[in-house]
């Protein structure tokens, strides 16, 4: 008991969470429901409770996206072709994230992040005032990307090449 007492006491005085803030705790993405001398209650993205010891804040790492403010980067990403053309891609997505209602107008940017024989990965960076927020604008640009890839560019989706050859001499 004299443990939780402490945690109580300490957690009080630091405010390392708060009523609303979002937190990911052991893996699960939430809101601080209640907290309790004790416990504290996370609501979950699909409505269950996580009852987690109030003494967990102060011994585990956590993540808490809401200590000083709600606002948040998202990031999109897509494994594209070699040959996609990236200024294209900029081009085509910047009316997309600039008119969309929960882009928050902080930044955005598109770039490569990753490149091997098999393709590259473009990654599309955007701030949104809250995590909901940026989810939704995450799941409406990928969607976005995807549908003028295969509308403007469909040679850049992603595939499989493989080359098929024989030995000099050798019969088919």
């Amino acid at each position: 008991y004299i443990e939780t007492a402490l945690a109580s006491i300490q957690v009080a005085l630091t405010e390392p969470i708060n009523i609303d803030d979002v937190l990911i705790v052991e893996g699960e993405w939430g809101r601080v429901e209640e907290i309790r001398a004790t416990y504290v209650v996370v609501r979950i993205w699909d409505d269950r409770r996580l009852i987690v010891p109030l003494t967990y804040f102060l011994q585990q790492p956590f993540q808490n996206w809401t200590r000083r403010s709600a606002d948040i980067t998202g990031a999109v990403s897509v494994v594209v072709d070699l040959r996609t053309p990236v200024e294209a891609v900029r081009a085509a997505m910047q009316p997309v994230i600039e008119s969309h209602p929960k882009y928050d107008g902080r930044f955005w940017n598109v770039q490569i992040t990753d490149a091997d024989a098999r393709g590259m990965t473009l990654r599309i960076l955007c701030t949104a005032s809250n995590a909901s927020n940026a989810w939704d604008l995450r799941c409406d640009l990928r969607e976005a990307l995807i549908a003028w890839l295969n509308e403007s560019h469909p040679d850049c989706l992603p595939r499989v090449r493989a080359e098929i050859g024989r030995a000099p001499g050798e019969p088919f």
